[in-house]
């Protein structure tokens, strides 16, 4: 059987559930899918068990809710698609990024073991928990000062969301629970060892959350300077195979098998990253097509044929989103939780009264509402800030501000300034590229917040680019689905299959130049802001911002 009249499978765990999508390979078309949500969420106020309330800025995940999705909902999905089980001929994997976490040799999650159960750091630790960021200034500060040359491929700054600072937070705060840890590992590549039962660490998550340069990690006389206990971290605990995207890891385990209701023995691809695995599906496989994955909060990536050093970039990876290319990623720590906050918090009962009667909800309410004002009618200006800045200036404790609010301040007004300053921030990433010389030349959207029009249309005329939208609403999943085909041998490479299966909506989005241009004075006060609240205490600058979260944690801790 020509293995493109097969179908695949692809798994997106994300940060609240996880999503199951079954394609065919010939064409990419989506059959069916399903999702689970995880039982227990995002675990930020106490353990599963109880316990002392978590400190502020921690964000754990439960292993074993990974695994449900599996259990649930890939045998919904196929179920669903009206599939032969037979049929599927690969299964592939993406998650967020950098969510981590402790094991035995074996996989056994650390807080599955009862000694370590009410053990907060035993736990995963999700990609937005960022009470490690005083390990992050640390590894900076050192590696600055001894001219680690790795340090200018995350743009000089390594993020308190990655590997190193959650490892050292780890040892410094917890020190058994370190010491008992035998296999530092990304949930990317847990999951895939559930999977085939074999560890392979993926290049993507290896090099732009564990510091993987040209083949090298931090040396141990590096790790040892910043604590004499981590000198052995990447021997002991990091190290391991890399695997090339695309590629096989293994063969679907009988157990999974059992699980899932897959095929013992199809092909399992080597995981990935939700933001890089959506770039085949967008068909953005040409240097210059950045993709913008929106949701509660937005990676950009792209690829290029060229090395460039971009101040507060997450990182720039040979093969690190398609082999033989620089693979670049940036990205905002919050979007749509921004818009998701203003809603739960800010918004008075009239307007969910209002939103209700009309059988929609707030934030469509609040998005019509906004629609109907010209570009900078509310006079305000913000911060997208609310849960740091990621990209470009790798602060995760910085906090939002919003400038410009009277008593005539409506809520619609409040949330179009949000709206706004998310695409300010896409704005400066798009800058800071350009200025790099690493030109973008079209912007692509994929993600649960490309259903706003009106949000899209603002994100065009802030940057003044044409917008196109992915063609799938699965984006995570279809790329997932583009990998497991490729591991498989049904497309000899990733471009191949993206060419095949992947989907785009061209320019679907133009700016109007008329709305572009008063925008830009608008983006000139958030540049402003932008650097007075974030470059800290510097000529022009304020540290405000960071000593209101001072305060905030020592009023915590009486």
């Amino acid at each position: 059987m020509d293995p493109r009249g097969a179908v695949t499978v692809g798994i997106d765990f994300g940060t609240l559930s996880g999503r199951a999508v079954v394609v065919r390979v010939a064409d990419g078309a989506e059959l069916a899918s399903a999702v689970h949500p995880y039982r227990h969420a995002v675990v930020e106020d106490e353990l599963p068990g109880g316990g002392p309330k978590l400190p502020p800025d921690w964000a754990l995940q439960v292993p074993a809710d990974w695994v449900e999705v599996l259990t649930t909902a890939v045998p919904k999905a196929v179920a669903a698609s009206g599939v032969d089980p037979s049929a599927v001929i690969g299964v592939a994997t993406d998650f967020t990024a950098c969510t981590v976490l402790p094991t035995l040799v074996d996989g056994t999650p650390l807080c599955e073991l009862p000694e370590f159960a009410a053990r907060p750091h035993a736990y995963a630790k999700l990609w937005k928990h960022h009470s490690a960021q005083g390990q992050a200034d640390r590894i900076n500060a050192l590696a600055e000062e001894r001219g680690e040359a790795w340090l200018a491929r995350y743009g000089g700054r390594i993020s308190s969301e990655w590997e190193f600072a959650k490892a050292l937070q780890l040892l410094e705060e917890d020190p058994e629970v370190y010491e008992r840890t035998e296999r530092w590992v990304e949930a990317a590549d847990w999951i895939i060892w559930k999977l085939c039962g074999t560890y392979v660490r993926n290049a993507c998550t290896a090099g732009y959350k564990g510091i993987l340069q040209d083949g090298r990690y931090p040396d141990a006389e590096y790790l040892a300077a910043l604590d004499p206990r981590f000198a052995g971290f990447v021997a002991d605990k990091l190290e391991h195979p890399i695997g090339e995207l695309g590629s096989r890891a293994g063969g679907l385990t009988a157990e999974a098998a059992a699980w899932t209701g897959l095929p013992e023995g199809i092909a399992v691809a080597v995981g990935n990253v939700d933001a890089h695995v959506t770039v085949p599906a967008a068909q953005a496989v040409e240097p210059g097509q950045m993709v913008a994955i929106m949701g509660t909060s937005t990676c950009h990536v792209m690829v290029s044929d060229e090395l460039g050093e971009i101040p507060g970039m997450c990182g720039v990876v040979d093969g690190g989103i398609l082999p033989g290319l620089w693979g670049y990623e940036a990205g905002q720590s919050g979007v749509g939780d921004i818009f998701g906050w203003f809603v739960d918090t800010s918004v008075p009962p009239q307007y969910h009264r209002r939103a209700e009667e009309r059988g929609i909800d707030v934030h469509a309410l609040l998005t019509e509402l906004a629609a109907e004002q010209a570009v900078g009618e509310h006079g305000l200006v913000a911060l997208d800030w609310h849960s740091g800045n990621r990209s470009v200036l790798v602060d995760h404790e910085l906090s939002a501000v919003v400038v410009g609010q009277t008593l005539a301040t409506r809520p619609e007004h409040t949330y179009r300034a949000l709206l706004e300053a998310t695409a300010f921030g896409t704005r400066v990433i798009i800058e800071s590229f350009e200025a790099a010389g690493v030109p973008v030349t079209e912007l692509i959207v994929a993600g649960g917040l490309l259903k706003n029009a009106l949000l899209m249309q603002i994100y065009a005329d802030v940057c003044n680019l044409p917008l196109s939208i992915i063609g799938s609403e699965q984006g995570p999943a279809l790329g997932s689905a583009i990998h497991a085909a490729v591991a498989a041998g049904a497309y000899p490479d990733v471009v191949a299959a993206a060419t095949a299966m992947g989907s785009v909506h061209r320019a679907a989005y133009r700016p109007d130049p008329q709305r572009a241009a008063a925008y830009d004075a608008l983006y000139a006060e958030y540049r402003r802001l932008h650097d007075h609240f974030g470059r800290g205490e510097g000529p022009g600058g304020n540290d405000v911002l960071h000593r209101l979260r001072r305060i905030r944690r020592q009023a915590v801790a009486r």
